[in-house]
């Protein structure tokens, strides 16, 4: 009865590609054009509960499909995207609320009226007082209208007969899961860009005697948050506080989670107390925070004039410091640290001269973590793909560019680790003062 495109129905975490595919089981082959629409309010997920005396309804056109047969354009005339208001007296409102399928012998009046209005021309008029057959049949998810379909059949075709309505209307239920699944994932790719977006910008931020870029690469397509998160702070007397940070897990929690411990960073950098005292602070946030135990992060804080840079680890892998002789090492740090939340009550500060220029890595588990390697073997492959990729840097082009696309090569580069994590780098270039 439908054509191949209805066993497609749900394959695309998409609305509009959902509802194409919809219109495209319908049509030519069932009826000669179909339409699906989504109630405003459900799209947007607000109440979407439609009462028998709701004066209007609002509804966005998600899909459109005209036979070859039409005389004009339709679907120009009638967009993609467009919300409509529905009367209370049209079939469409009626279908919402009672439930059940409309089927009528013509276009209902108030449509007419509508879209002879939007045409210019007689030939349009035909096209639309030719149908034989309407029917509206509502979308329903868990007893709950969300949209509806509709169908028209020109003269020459049967009308629209129980075993037609039913078999829209077990359509109409597959495609009604399919649209919610769709909407969901949606929301939480538009969580996820939001919070990326928050992040600093990958493109290269110049502080006094330091320059930094960051980026971070998401695990699988991207469509779930991760908890990594870093963060560039401008200090009094040309200091620099850095950090790279990792909540546990993906998704909301981890979300929230990473959004509360990079505002804590915020607050307490503000307050300019010693790095040590920074993360035992942190620390008795985490606690004190639901969803929020066993982050790990690695602070820095440079100091240009005074040539050092102060770091302090919470169970994260230590970063990396390549000096001016061209070859990166992990920093040995004085303590590694408990992870955030668990009232480890003290951290220790690891105090690096640093009296040349120099670049400083922090990075994710993301980069290093393997289920075939020992992370310390992992940890130094690391270090030799930095060499690797700084040493092949200047051939790309101007140094002005240089850092950001030395933390793409890095990102990129081949790994041990099996990317079922997010890789999230932090490039530091420490210049100490006078240099």
């Amino acid at each position: 009865m439908f054509s191949p495109a209805a066993d497609v129905i749900g394959s695309e975490l998409d609305l509009l590609m959902t509802g194409s595919h919809v219109v495209h089981a319908l049509t030519p082959g069932f009826c000669d054009a179909a339409s699906v629409y989504l109630l405003e309010r459900w799209r947007v997920e607000e109440d979407a509960h439609v009462g028998v005396d709701a004066p209007r309804i609002e509804a966005r056109r998600m899909a459109l499909r005209v036979g070859p047969g039409a005389r004009e354009d339709w679907e120009g005339m009638l967009p993609v995207g467009e919300v409509v208001a529905f009367p209370r007296d049209t079939p469409y409102a009626r279908a919402l609320a009672a439930g059940h399928a409309q089927v009528l012998d013509a276009v209902d009046p108030h449509t007419s009226e509508r879209l002879v209005s939007a045409g210019d021309g007689e030939a349009r008029v035909r096209d639309l007082l030719s149908v034989a057959a309407f029917l509206v049949v509502p979308l329903r998810l868990r007893d709950r209208a969300i949209g509806f379909v509709t169908c028209t059949r020109g003269p020459g075709r049967a009308p629209f007969g129980p075993a037609d309505v039913a078999a829209v209307e077990a359509l109409a239920a597959r495609a009604a899961v399919a649209l919610d699944n769709a909407r969901r994932y949606e929301r939480e790719r538009r969580t996820s860009l939001a919070i990326r977006n928050s992040l600093p910008p990958g493109t290269a931020q110049e502080f006094g005697g330091c320059r930094t870029a960051h980026g971070c690469l998401p695990a699988g397509q991207g469509n779930l948050v991760g908890g990594d998160w870093s963060d560039v702070l401008k200090r009094p007397g040309d200091r620099v506080s850095l950090i790279v940070g990792d909540a546990m897990g993906h998704g909301p929690e981890s979300a929230v989670a990473m959004i509360q411990l990079r505002t804590a960073v915020r607050t307490l950098a503000a307050l300019d107390i010693p790095a040590a005292d920074l993360i035992g602070r942190l620390d008795t946030l985490a606690g004190d925070s639901p969803g929020v135990s066993f982050a790990t992060c690695i602070y820095a804080e440079w100091d240009a004039r005074r040539r050092t840079c102060t770091l302090v680890g919470a169970g994260h892998p230590p970063p990396l410091l390549r000096g001016p002789d061209g070859r990166t090492a992990p920093v040995t740090l004085t303590g590694a640290g408990l992870p955030l939340g668990l009232g480890a009550g003290s951290y220790e500060e690891t105090v690096l001269s640093v009296p040349d220029p120099a670049l400083l890595v922090l990075y994710s588990d993301g980069l290093v973590e393997s289920r075939d390697a020992d992370i310390d073997q992992e940890i130094t492959r690391l270090a030799r793909t930095v060499d690797a990729a700084a040493a092949a840097e200047p051939a790309d082009g101007d140094g002005q560019d240089a850092l950001p696309s030395l933390c793409r090569r890095l990102l990129h580069a081949p790994a041990g680790t099996t990317g079922a994590d997010d890789r999230t780098l932090l490039l530091a270039e420490l210049t100490p003062a006078g240099c």
